[in-house]
């Protein structure tokens, strides 16, 4: 049985134990029409700023593309693939606007090819360069693992452009991978994107979506199961600076039993109107028995002006499972650490640079990249230098948010 198959008998359980669709992810489907153009009143779409997506949504046709740049390991293999080949090999449907008009506008795919039983220790890199936010681009790319195959996939994302992508990654069953998602672009960049991912049987697989650069960047990852004994780690890393918007959207959809998932995020805000929005969504059907589920988000504000939307959701439709939970919590400086530092001679600044290494520091030691690990911190120090380093004064320590389990 392919992992395709062993799919869509899942899916086919969940649908006659439960409703098939959560609240907040609409039913996947490639016609645009059940995708209609967004007003903002609708809740998957009340905390985007529609004006600034500069008619991405629009859906035109466009013949530019981004400039790409790969390191592919032996045995891994990058080929152009039709629209219908990317069906055929199981590409997840889109289940939004962006990411349904990335299908129809893309004019084809691009297959990252990982055969089974490969063990490729060296990362898969692929480099995405725009030259100007005046272009509109259409992506489309479905990364395979096969069974048994253990490998490591970043994407880049650098320059400035208007970009929408829709991503699907097929993990073989008992497969091990980590895919890596880092939205580094330059101020003007808007970037929507969506990356779909289905567990194969006892396979694991860590998704790690980082953002620091663009106006406006809106990231969505979604996870199904294939069989039971897969396991998900969702991780996200946001800094958001003046004036920007940096959005990541998650859902765990478990259609399968034996399954885990766990979920942590972790973003820090600076500057007048900073803006960041996180949403969690754990759905655990009726089918998806003896599951195991966290998700977490924190968010640290370093200057007056920020806010952080943090909303983490759990939705429930059998008892027989092994723990479910969530956390969520936005604070500003923890006094008490400060006062910690500076009793023992460390001054203002460096106290405060770090506190906000040590928010980051385990999370982005968990990417498993060392050389975007490296790059993550000197990021992360660029980013301090804007603000909170130059600036003596900062904002007083205050904690809100909930914790659930």
């Amino acid at each position: 049985m392919t992992v395709t198959d062993a799919a869509r008998e899942s899916v086919e359980s969940a649908l006659e134990q439960g409703p098939l669709f959560s609240h907040l992810n609409p039913p996947p489907s490639y016609d645009l029409a059940d995708h209609p153009v967004p007003t903002g009143r609708e809740e998957i779409w009340r905390f985007t700023p529609l004006k600034r997506l500069l008619g991405i949504l629009d859906g035109e046709a466009s013949d530019a593309h981004l400039t790409w740049d790969t390191t592919l390991p032996d045995g891994v293999s990058l080929t152009e693939i039709s629209a219908e080949e990317a069906r055929e090999i199981g590409e997840l449907a889109p289940n939004d606007r962006p990411s349904a008009l990335a299908a129809a506008n893309a004019g084809g795919a691009l297959l990252l090819d990982v055969p089974a039983e490969a063990e490729i220790t060296e990362p898969v890199v692929l480099r995405l360069h725009g030259e100007s936010v005046d272009d509109l681009v259409w992506g489309r790319l479905v990364v395979r693992v096969g069974r048994h195959a253990q490998a490591t996939v970043a994407v880049v994302h650098t320059g400035s452009a208007r970009y929408s992508a829709i991503t699907t990654v097929l993990a073989g069953d008992a497969s091990n991978v980590n895919v890596l998602s880092l939205q580094d672009w330059d101020d003007d960049a808007v970037h929507l994107g969506r990356d779909a991912i289905q567990v194969g049987r006892d396979a694991t697989v860590k998704h790690t979506s980082i953002s620091f650069g663009g106006d406006l960047v809106r990231m969505h990852a979604n996870v199904e199961y294939a069989g039971p004994g897969g396991s998900a780690e969702l991780l996200g890393l946001y800094f958001a600076d003046e004036g920007q918007h940096l959005e990541h959207r998650l859902f765990a959809d478990h259609t399968a039993p034996k399954t885990k998932s766990h979920v942590l995020y972790k973003g820090a805000l600076q500057g007048q109107g900073a803006h960041t929005v996180w949403i969690g969504n754990v759905l655990i059907r009726k089918v998806a028995e003896g599951i195991e589920t966290y998700e977490e988000n924190r968010n640290l504000v370093l200057s007056d002006g920020c806010q952080a939307d943090s909303v983490p959701n759990l939705e429930i439709e059998t008892g027989e499972i092994e723990g479910a939970g969530h956390a969520s919590a936005t604070a500003r400086f923890d006094d008490e650490q400060l006062f910690y530092l500076r009793s023992r001679g460390v001054s203002e600044k460096e106290s405060r640079r770090l506190v906000v290494h040590g928010f980051f520091n385990d999370l982005i030691r968990k990417v498993g990249i060392p050389s975007i690990e490296d790059k993550l911190l000197e990021t992360v120090e660029a980013e301090l230098a804007k603000n909170v380093l130059r600036d003596a004064s900062f904002v007083g320590s205050s904690v809100t948010g909930s914790e659930d389990s």
